[in-house]
């Protein structure tokens, strides 16, 4: 059975295998110890274009100069540190980045807070190690440990979200490039091609901050939020057409007007203010980010497909809305009324529908 229809998620290097094999048989470029495409191919893997015959698709659409400095980042001896707004693609941009320049994304830390220093260090097989000490055999590697030893790129995400003394446990490691591990009276030293990407939320800035050590032994990449609405909806329509054909969902994509009224919903409430800058908008106390847009409309084509006609319609659209913008249940359900009362009902007849299909819902 192939294998699509088996994973509910498949990491970037096999859901975009066919592209990272074209971009190997015709890069001539020279490429970096360790790594299996040259900087330009793991650019073109990033931003699209083509490798032969083979289209590349672009995994992100954004800024062409910043995902220059972060693949020129990680041929230097420096880690790379991705911040921003939830739902700037992170994740997303770490992910494929790991997976054009080793083929491996799979050696994640989720930054939690439950994460301890072992996830970053190394632990122990505590029955072999009651039985015979301590081994070779009993340590268990934590993913930036096994980076390390193969010279790929271990992935921590929310980094900020870890405690401080979890945090500091890298200082050394992206300093000396090595894991001492006492107890069999040795050191691990990184293989060529080693880093770390790392990514964090602007909005968890308070949680636990990184200190001034920890923050210059990365380079540090901001990456915005969509700086127009076209741009917002590409990347709306893209990932919801991609995540769509992997959960085969029966329903057909969300038409133009759909996604650009969700975007501008979205766009709005974010910003406090109306797209024509004449009305201020009362935002909510969640997060409206583009990511909770593709997830909107993803559930949407999941209700048309399971309980409609196919098509995603205003209803669907309007349940989706209402789960993603009302959190706290006595703030954003004021907020969510006034911006229906004040913005969305002045619109005219084309967001006529989706104005009674939200109010409905919203009581």
């Amino acid at each position: 059975m192939d294998q699509k229809q088996d994973v509910l998620r498949l990491p970037a290097e096999k859901l975009y295998a066919k592209e990272l094999e074209a971009l190997k048989e015709n890069d001539k470029a020279e490429r970096p110890a360790g790594w299996q495409l040259s900087p330009k191919a793991v650019l073109t893997f990033i931003t699209g274009g083509k490798a032969g015959n083979t289209v590349i698709t672009p995994k992100y659409i954004g800024n062409r100069r910043l995902v220059e400095m972060a693949i020129a980042t990680l041929l230097t001896d420096r880690a790379l540190l991705l911040i921003g707004e939830p739902g700037t693609a992170k994740s997303w941009l770490s992910e494929n980045l790991t997976a054009a320049i080793h083929g491996d994304s799979s050696k994640v830390i989720q930054g939690t807070a439950g994460t301890s220093e072992e996830h970053v260090r190394y632990s122990w097989n505590y029955a072999m190690l009651l039985a015979q000490g301590p081994s070779e055999q009993a340590l268990i590697r934590s993913p930036i440990f096994r980076a390390m030893e193969s010279g790929g790129i271990a992935r921590f995400e929310e980094i900020s979200r870890c405690a401080s003394e979890v945090q500091d446990a890298l200082i050394s490691i992206l300093s000396e490039k090595t894991i001492a591990i006492p107890e069999l009276n040795r050191e691990a030293a990184a293989d060529r091609g080693f880093s770390i990407i790392a990514t964090a939320n602007t909005r968890d800035r308070g949680v636990n901050e990184m200190s001034a050590a920890l923050k210059r032994r990365f380079n540090i990449i901001v990456l915005p939020a969509p700086s127009s609405i076209e741009t917002e909806i590409d990347i709306v329509r893209r990932r919801v057409g991609e995540i769509s054909a992997s959960y085969q969902l029966r329903s057909a994509l969300p038409d133009e007007e759909t996604v650009r009224k969700v975007v501008t919903i979205f766009r709005e409430l974010r910003s406090g203010l109306t797209l024509d800058g004449k009305d201020k908008v009362k935002a909510p106390t969640g997060v409206i980010s583009t990511a909770e847009a593709i997830s909107l409309l993803t559930g949407s084509m999941a209700l048309a497909g399971s309980f409609g006609d196919g098509r995603v319609s205003d209803e669907d659209v309007a349940a989706g809305l209402q789960g993603a913008i009302v959190k706290d249940e006595e703030k954003d359900r004021a907020a969510w009324k006034e911006y229906l009362e004040n913005v969305m009902k002045k619109r005219g007849a084309s967001w006529r529908s989706l104005y009674g299909a939200c109010s409905e819902i919203n009581g």
